[in-house]
């Protein structure tokens, strides 16, 4: 839009969002990465997230992520997500969101989405896309062909989804919850995606971690619970998404990449509890911009876990990407007169 243009606002409503990117796991982590690589350029702008907490719920939170994307197809916006963990027992889902995309030349808002969709995608490619990097990257370490998940929530689905969607093939997928009924109805779900593999639920963490060589986490655990780095013993390639589960002495025995420095290491995840064990930050090794690029090297004698926290641009990238599709195709929904006092005399 010029500066000349009347502003418009379509709100895209999440059944839109899904069909505009479902089956479409390739093409969205080319874009994941692609705002990855804008990011390590320094072409980006992603403040620190904001965190609205609750002293009468304190499970349960909001967060703020705005962000400035550039590139060949500039956008700024703002993504608002909240978790609320108790809502799983009220039978909705724990996490739900919107995205506001803003116009880079005017500021004015071009859109709202709904974005938990969004928001799951962009995870699921991100850990998708480092998984390929930091298996491809790592020397004298094969592919890893039997897979666990700890949590078995949506964002762990959309990781599955993702990794078969890029092409890994699996032997054995292995489940692990808290709650037997949720670890049985993803192993249900992985079923009937068709796969030839073995599908396994273990009785404990542990159990699933020494029996697998990529370990995704997709908990909502505030804490650390997995504290023995004997459990690794084995250097499994770990996803770390949910980024609190690792006590300080495992992130400390791994190889570490992150997204973002800075972002990772606040907010007491993993990383940042370890920082403040040891005073420094020396136990990060890199970022996924770095591996993309080059810039680090992979020992195959370690664990190895990625660290995600989850940076805004990637939500705008595939937020733009979909409200460039919907217009496109036709089927952007706009609000007549959303902004009304369009002159400064009236």
């Amino acid at each position: 839009m010029s500066q000349t243009d009347t502003p418009t606002f379509a709100v895209i409503p999440g059944a839109q969002v899904h069909r505009i990117l479902q089956g479409r796991e390739r093409e969205v982590t080319d874009l994941v990465e692609a705002a990855y690589r804008l990011h390590g350029e320094g072409a980006t702008v992603n403040p620190p997230s904001y965190f609205l907490r609750f002293p009468d719920r304190p499970s349960s939170r909001i967060i703020a992520l705005p962000a400035s994307l550039g590139g060949g197809n500039r956008v700024d916006g703002l993504k608002w997500i909240s978790s609320f963990p108790e809502n799983v027992a009220a039978g909705i889902p724990r996490a739900s969101a919107v995205l506001i995309l803003n116009d880079h030349a005017t500021g004015y808002p071009l859109a709202c989405l709904e974005s938990s969709i969004i928001s799951a995608a962009r995870t699921a490619a991100s850990a998708a896309l480092a998984a390929r990097a930091l298996a491809d990257g790592r020397a004298g370490a094969p592919r890893p062909r039997r897979v666990g998940f700890v949590g078995t929530g949506l964002i762990a689905r959309y990781l599955h989804t993702y990794l078969v969607g890029t092409g890994w093939e699996f032997d054995e997928v292995a489940v692990h919850d808290l709650f037997a009924e949720h670890a049985e109805g993803f192993s249900a779900y992985v079923r009937g995606t068709g796969t030839a593999a073995r599908v396994t639920v273990r009785e404990s963490a542990e159990d699933l971690i020494r029996s697998c060589d990529l370990v995704v986490f997709a908990t909502v655990a505030g804490t650390p619970h997995v504290e023995d780095p004997a459990w690794f013993a084995h250097n499994p390639l770990v996803l770390h998404v949910s980024l609190r589960d690792l006590a300080p002495e495992v992130v400390l025995g791994a190889t570490n990449i992150v997204d973002d420095v800075e972002h990772c290491l606040k907010a007491n995840t993993s990383l940042h509890l370890a920082e403040q064990a040891t005073g420094n930050r020396d136990f990060v090794h890199g970022t996924l911009y770095d591996v993309l690029t080059g810039g680090v090297e992979l020992p195959a004698d370690r664990p190895l876990v990625f660290s995600p926290f989850g940076l805004g641009v990637l939500d705008l990238a595939l937020g733009k990407h979909v409200y460039d599709a919907a217009l496109a195709g036709g089927e952007l929904a706009v609000v007549d007169d959303f902004f009304h006092e369009m002159r400064r005399y009236g």
